[in-house]
């Protein structure tokens, strides 16, 4: 893979391949003692989160915390026993792995440009995130794959548990929204709280649903750290080269051909600010692999929008075949949609030819 680390890619094929991992609720332990030879982590009792599941989940797969014993408690005396407080107890301290984001004054965030205010996960996540990334992966915590993986990471999965958690709309409108959904992570671990009709609702049944949400929250965040190192990373990696290389395809410096394909949109906006590319990529090339033509992209003007940054000229949009060739001067044209964000040729060269010549359009 290009520019990808080595070590990485054959930790992932052992680990992805070989001892596909999954989530058991063995790893799982609740206690009521204190007097245990493990460490033990307390979270609030009575309705839970998300958040505290997700940074359970967390807390217990480092080093330090190895499947510690979980303690459900408001009860000041008994939290402060304990080797590390989630989500509870008014404290955020992570010399002393206190880690409560509901006190008066916290505004507690991220950093490397993230704003959302953190949760407990979040809390957690920026503690040990990058240990339980290297952990996973057989990697020292200072590669630069961790460091990218804990960041994209957070950004794609962990930032939107704690926006939800602080009550942070995804977006800055007074307007209601057009439907419900209720299938996000925190809703879906919401629902597994204790029903008001269920006939039993002691501390144990508490217990065993929050042991459930740690499972579901943690099976969800495995997932998300593999699909972005098995997936994510490799495909940062060719759009990074490829970018790199603009100038050798044309001098504009307006034109990237992908070598492989992969899925472009999520790392092209990314990597040209922090490459300070200008002027930015107008055109992707890459070969679609059903039909072994070549594909022209315009590429958006922003990953959230349709709209792009120069479409294919308007005098082909909705034309194929001959007649689309008839009007480019360029042979082996396949068709332009209508919106003119992309184009189709039957060969590399056709399609350089009509990104090339919409630039000049």
């Amino acid at each position: 893979m290009l520019g990808f680390s080595k070590n990485l890619s054959q930790n992932l094929y052992k680990h992805l391949v070989c001892n596909k991992r999954c989530v058991s609720s063995s790893v799982f332990s609740f206690s009521t003692s204190t007097n245990l030879a493990k460490r033990v982590v307390g979270t609030h009792n009575g309705k839970f989160h998300c958040d505290e599941a997700l940074a359970c989940f967390l807390i217990r797969s480092t080093d330090k915390f190895s499947n510690a014993h979980i303690i459900r408690s408001r009860d000041p005396q008994v939290l402060e026993t304990l080797d590390a407080v989630l989500d509870v107890g008014g404290v955020y301290d992570p010399s002393r792995d206190r880690y409560d984001h509901h006190q008066k004054g916290f505004h507690e965030v991220f950093g490397h440009g993230f704003t959302t205010k953190l949760s407990s996960a979040g809390l957690v996540y920026k503690q040990y995130g990058a240990e339980l990334i290297a952990k996973e992966f057989q990697l020292n915590e200072g590669h630069q794959d961790v460091h990218e993986l804990f960041l994209a990471v957070y950004k794609n999965f962990v930032e939107a548990v704690d926006a939800a958690d602080n009550g942070i709309n995804q977006y800055d409108t007074d307007q209601p929204p057009r439907y419900v959904n209720n299938t996000s992570l925190p809703q879906r671990v919401g629902r597994l709280n204790l029903d008001w009709v269920d006939p039993s609702q002691s501390s144990e049944r508490e217990d065993e649903a929050f042991q459930l949400a740690m499972k579901v929250a943690g099976t969800e965040f495995m997932e998300s750290i593999h699909f972005h190192a098995k997936s994510w990373l490799p495909a940062r990696s060719i759009v990074r080269e490829c970018l790199a290389s603009r100038e050798d395809i044309d001098s504009s410096g307006e034109i990237m051909v992908l070598t492989k394909s992969c899925p472009w949109k999520l790392h092209i906006f990314e990597i040209e600010e922090k490459m300070k590319i200008n002027p930015s990529i107008k055109y992707v090339i890459y070969q679609d692999d059903r039909s072994e033509n070549w594909r022209i992209q315009a590429v958006a003007v922003s990953p959230d929008k349709f709209e792009s940054r120069k479409p294919l000229p308007l005098p082909w949009r909705g034309l194929v075949d001959d007649e689309l060739s008839e009007a480019t001067g360029i042979p082996g044209c396949v068709f332009v949609h209508m919106s003119g964000f992309i184009g189709g040729n039957q060969s590399y060269e056709g399609a350089l030819d009509m990104a090339r010549t919409s630039l000049k359009a």
